[in-house]
């Protein structure tokens, strides 16, 4: 399924450019509080900003962001032939109608560019519509944490999982040799097929970007250095075909597809590679989701770092979802409601977490996992902090004679604080904490800011920690023994880093 040939895509690439079909121009038009209301899904606020402006960017930006009709004649500056044909646009009585979403797309975390095609948005100023099995979901808060969220260091082939209207793989075009983009919804390649042929990115088996159709890890069968998902990992009832929206809903049982794709990862990797999933998973009854995930990986040699960035009860969970699917204040609310209660009470789920799983082929005898609950505020992009972990991990797990003949160096995006009483010789507190990433802090007592504070990357740890014992007249064995364990958290966390 091809919307565009390549003639048409150059086409209409060339008239998006021509008329400046690109955020900031579009935000210069509709402003600040115009891109806010179409943020809640609203296009009153944008209307009244562009008034009765009478150009091609005007008239592109009604028909795609405000999905008005707009006279033929004021679009003359795009080929609606092509649009036309490829059912993009519909025309009727020489009025036009967006009947598929293209809106630009620029990154100014990794400057990823282009225009992302995908189905309209349902809901805009609150009309309620009908959702089709098949559904495209455009750019969303999910895809946009997970491009946040992924490292950006280059790699010589990445995999797509579940690319949708192929927002991943625009990032990953940039950063990998070569790219893989799956899906198992037809329409969904098609669109991510045109989202990267208009921003640039050749989709063809041996170009950029190779779409395949087919579920999970099927179409593949070779390894990755990363492999990026965010899939339809929504816990719903079973439905059939004609009523599951693929693009959210999987139709396996609870979090049956989290699982299978957290154990067909380590199968797709090459030695050293990365998976990032963000991801809902299930906690059954009383058991702790730390078990849960363990499981899962159990065998599989692979570190795993999962992190919860949210938790919520069955009630939260299951409200989100349905106003998602548009039903919120229709007939059918509380009877879904009901429905999804029953289906928890019998898998057992008693509360979902959403969060971030990151696994890595780290080829250790003995797997590092780590559990963490981290619901708050994070500076993104976090991707350089997630990439950088995983050599911190390996650093943290080196013996006591090597870490102390490591040269070690605080990070730059670290400072030091200090609280205490006003004129008071000497502080309460003093707390090393990032500035970016996850913007952890670790609060260090006299021997421990020492040491810290002299790791400069010249001189060796065990060096340093004797230094700062004679200072302070600690014997240094005993000094050393006090100090390891946090150095190792240091490490691990991002505060220190390997000169």
């Amino acid at each position: 399924m091809t919307l565009l040939d390549t003639d048409a895509v150059n086409r209409l690439r060339d008239s998006l450019e021509r008329i400046d079909y690109r955020t900031d121009a579009i935000l210069e038009v509709i402003g600040e509080v115009g891109q806010r209301g179409l943020g809640r899904n609203t296009t009153v606020a944008a209307q009244t900003s562009l008034g009765s402006r009478d150009d091609p960017l005007a008239a592109t930006v009604r028909l795609w962001l405000l999905r008005s009709p707009v006279p033929v004649t004021q679009l003359s500056a795009l080929p609606l032939d092509d649009l036309v044909t490829a059912g993009i646009v519909a025309v009727e009585d020489d009025w036009a109608r967006a009947a598929i979403d293209i809106r630009p797309y620029d990154s100014p975390d990794d400057g990823a560019t282009g225009w992302v095609v995908s189905d309209l948005a349902p809901g805009l100023d609150k009309v309620v519509t009908a959702t089709r099995p098949d559904y495209v979901l455009g750019v969303s808060p999910a895809s946009t944490s997970l491009a946040q969220m992924t490292s950006r260091r280059p790699v010589g082939s990445a995999l797509d999982l579940g690319c949708g209207c192929g927002v991943q793989s625009l990032h990953l075009a940039r950063h990998a040799g070569r790219v893989v983009a799956t899906d198992i919804n037809p329409r969904a390649l098609a669109m991510a097929e045109l989202s990267l042929a208009l921003s640039g990115v050749e989709t063809t088996d041996g170009s950029a970007v190779a779409l395949r159709e087919g579920s999970l890890y099927d179409p593949v069968d070779q390894r990755f250095d990363l492999i990026v998902s965010n899939p339809p990992y929504v816990m719903s009832p079973p439905r059939s075909d004609a009523e599951r929206l693929v693009y959210r809903e999987a139709g396996f049982a609870g979090d049956g597809l989290v699982e299978a794709v957290l154990r067909g990862a380590p199968g797709r990797l090459n030695p050293g590679g990365t998976a990032q999933i963000l991801a809902n998973w299930a906690q059954i009854g009383d058991q702790p989701w730390q078990d849960r995930l363990t499981d899962w990986v159990a065998g599989a040699g692979c570190d795993l770092w999962a992190v919860e960035r949210e938790h919520l009860d069955v009630h939260e969970y299951i409200e989100t979802w349905l106003t998602d699917a548009g039903l919120d204040g229709s007939a059918q609310w509380r009877p879904r409601y009901q429905e999804w209660l029953d289906y928890f009470g019998e898998l057992g789920i008693s509360g979902v977490s959403m969060g971030w799983l990151t696994l890595t082929a780290a080829g250790r005898d003995t797997p590092d996992l780590s559990f963490e609950e981290w619901p708050w505020a994070i500076q993104q992009p976090v991707g350089e902090a997630v990439g950088a972990r995983a050599e911190g991990v390996e650093d943290s797990l080196l013996g006591d004679e090597d870490l102390l003949a490591g040269h070690w160096q605080v990070r730059e995006d670290v400072v030091a604080e200090s609280t205490g009483r006003p004129g008071a010789a000497d502080p309460e507190h003093i707390v090393y904490r990032q500035r970016s990433g996850l913007r952890r802090a670790m609060e260090v007592d006299t021997l421990l800011g020492g040491v810290l504070g002299a790791c400069d990357g010249e001189m060796a740890l065990g060096t340093i920690v004797s230094a700062v014992a004679r200072i302070l007249a600690v014997d240094p064995s005993a000094a050393a023994a006090q100090t390891l364990g946090p150095v190792r958290t240091a490490l691990r966390e991002g505060i220190l880093e390997r000169s």
